[in-house]
C-alpha cells in the first residue's frame, strides 16, 4: 500500500473543516425544505387541500385588504353567489378597517395572514403570539365571529410558529392550486386555464387579488368561478370544507 507523502497529504484540520461545512449546508437546505413544505410542518397539522370525492372547492385570497381590489372582488364573488375565505394581513386591516367589514358583512370567512407579513422562520415565540394574536384582534373587530384558520405568508414556517399553532389549536391551511403566484404578470386567461386544469376535489385555490399589480387576477376570478360552475363544482369556505374530509 502506498502512502501519500507527508507534504501531499490534506491537513486533518482542513479534512473536518470541510466535513463541517458540508453538514451545514446540508442541515439548512433540510430546513429551507421543511419551512418550503406545502403538506408539511413540524408540529400539529395542515392542510393543503381535502381528501373527498365530492365537487367542492374553496376559493382563498391572500393578503390586504387594500382599496385597489377589495370592492372589486366582493363585487365579483357577489355576482356569483359564491363565499371565499380571506386570508387577511393585520396591518392591512388596521389601514382600511371598512374594507375588512366589508369583507366580513358579506358573508366570507376571514383567516389570519399575521400582522406584518414577515416570514415566519427564524422567530422567537413572542414573535409570533404576537403576529398571530393582533391579527385576531382585528378580525374580531371586524363583525367576523367564525372559526379564525390561519394562513403562513409565503407558506414559510419553520419550529416556533408551528408550535403555537398546535398548542392553541389553530388549523394551518395551505393550497393545492396557485395559478397566479409564480409570475404576477401572468395574464388572466393564463390564470383561469391554470386554475382549471389543475383543480380536484376537495383542492383550496390561492389567488391573490387585492393589490393594485393584481388586476389580471381579478379579472380572472369571474371566468375561474364559471367554468369550475360549468364542471360541476360547487364552492364553499375553508371551514365548510374541512368538513368533507374523508366524504
Amino acid at each position: 500500500m502506498r502512502f501519500l507523502p507527508a507534504s501531499r497529504r490534506v491537513p486533518r484540520w482542513m479534512v473536518i473543516s470541510l466535513v463541517t461545512v458540508v453538514m451545514v449546508a446540508a442541515s439548512l437546505f433540510g430546513l429551507r425544505v421543511v419551512a418550503n413544505a406545502r403538506t408539511f410542518q413540524a408540529f400539529g397539522g395542515l392542510t393543503d387541500r381535502v381528501d373527498t370525492s365530492a365537487r367542492v372547492v374553496a376559493l382563498t385570497f391572500d393578503d390586504g385588504p387594500d382599496p385597489a381590489g377589495t370592492r372589486q372582488l366582493l363585487d365579483a364573488l357577489a355576482s356569483a353567489d359564491v363565499p371565499a375565505t380571506f386570508f387577511l394581513i393585520g396591518q392591512d386591516m388596521a389601514k382600511h378597517p371598512d374594507l375588512a367589514r366589508d369583507i366580513a358583512s358579506a358573508g366570507h370567512e376571514l383567516g389570519n395572514h399575521t400582522y406584518t407579513h414577515e416570514r415566519m422562520w427564524f422567530v422567537s415565540d413572542g414573535f409570533v403570539a404576537e403576529e398571530v394574536e393582533r391579527t385576531d384582534a382585528l378580525i374580531r373587530r371586524a363583525g367576523y365571529e367564525g372559526e379564525i384558520t390561519f394562513r403562513p405568508p409565503n407558506g414559510k414556517k419553520l419550529l416556533a410558529l408551528p408550535y403555537y399553532l398546535d398548542q392553541h389549536n389553530r388549523k394551518t391551511i395551505m393550497w393545492d392550486v396557485e395559478p397566479d403566484s409564480a409570475e404576477a404578470d401572468a395574464g388572466a386567461q393564463r390564470i383561469v386555464d391554470a386554475t382549471v386544469e389543475h383543480t380536484r376535489p376537495g383542492s383550496i385555490i390561492l389567488l391573490h387579488g387585492m393589490y393594485a399589480d393584481r388586476d389580471q387576477t381579478r379579472l380572472a376570478v369571474t371566468p375561474i368561478i364559471s367554468r369550475l360552475k360549468a364542471d360541476g363544482y360547487r364552492f364553499v369556505t375553508v371551514s365548510e370544507l374541512l368538513a368533507y374530509q374523508g366524504r
